[in-house]
């Protein structure tokens, strides 16, 4: 699914209320987010807080972890989802994922990630394969992480936007990409997988591509293989980041 402009039907990021055809969350085996301050409707956000609760599995995908800000409907009965919600500390990223936003660790377009494997849990599943992480976007500052996460890679701040360039001095490393559970309001646990890596640019690299389909395989209780298929379909030339810099006039039937 994907933000739509009302009035063109267009697929439109910068439009933050409208994300039709959420209903088939109601009858997902997996919820991939990748969303950044959205405030939905009640009747779409509703999907997304009843798969949540159900205890079906979740994937949160970099800006996944400020996926909802609540501005305009303060009435809202979601509106303690809000990425800067006090009544439910760190809304929906912190609470369901792990964090919410803090700030930029990196400098942001200027300063890359390198993805270092924690050797803690080096033998996890959803590392299998996975040996050369390198991402062009920036390392996101994590604080303490919610409940009781494995971390599975650090981000450790590159001077430049090179795969070659040094390491920044006198920067601690930040977690990347982790996993951890969450009980919803249905008392049953999910498994979660949240990366702040995963914008289009950061797609380019492969090990990155594997870490994402072990996780999937992995939140959904499948075996893991060490040799999956992580090709692109077909030609992959994707935009880079930034505001405005989609491809316009794009629609979801466009993808099918």
């Amino acid at each position: 699914m994907f933000a739509i402009n009302p009035d063109t039907g267009e697929i439109d990021p910068s439009c933050q209320t409208n994300i039709p055809g959420l209903h088939h969350l109601d009858s997902a085996d997996l919820m991939v987010l990748f969303t950044r301050f959205r405030e939905l409707p009640d009747e779409q956000m509703k999907h997304i807080v009843d798969y949540t609760n159900s205890g079906g599995p979740v994937m949160g995908l970099r800006t996944a972890t400020h996926a909802f800000k609540y501005s305009r409907n303060p009435g809202s009965p979601y509106v303690k989802y809000s990425c800067d919600s006090e009544v439910f500390e760190g809304g929906y990223g912190r609470q369901v994922l792990g964090e919410t936003w803090v700030n930029h660790h990196g400098h942001h377009g200027f300063e890359s990630t390198r993805g270092l494997i924690n050797s803690q849990f080096a033998d996890h599943p959803v590392l299998k394969g996975v040996k050369d992480v390198w991402c062009a976007t920036d390392v996101y500052s994590v604080g303490q992480l919610t409940g009781s996460p494995d971390v599975l890679l650090e981000g450790q701040v590159l001077t430049g936007m090179d795969p070659s360039d040094a390491p920044k001095p006198d920067t601690p490393t930040m977690p990347i990409a982790w996993t951890r559970e969450y009980t919803g309001d249905e008392g049953t646990a999910s498994r979660i997988f949240c990366t702040t890596m995963g914008a289009a640019s950061d797609l380019v690299c492969a090990d990155l591509r594997r870490l994402l389909v072990n996780a999937v395989y992995w939140l959904l209780e499948d075996s893991v293989k060490e040799d999956s298929c992580v090709d692109t379909v077909g030609s992959f030339t994707p935009t880079y980041f930034g505001f405005g810099k989609n491809e316009k006039g794009r629609r979801p039937s466009d993808y099918a």
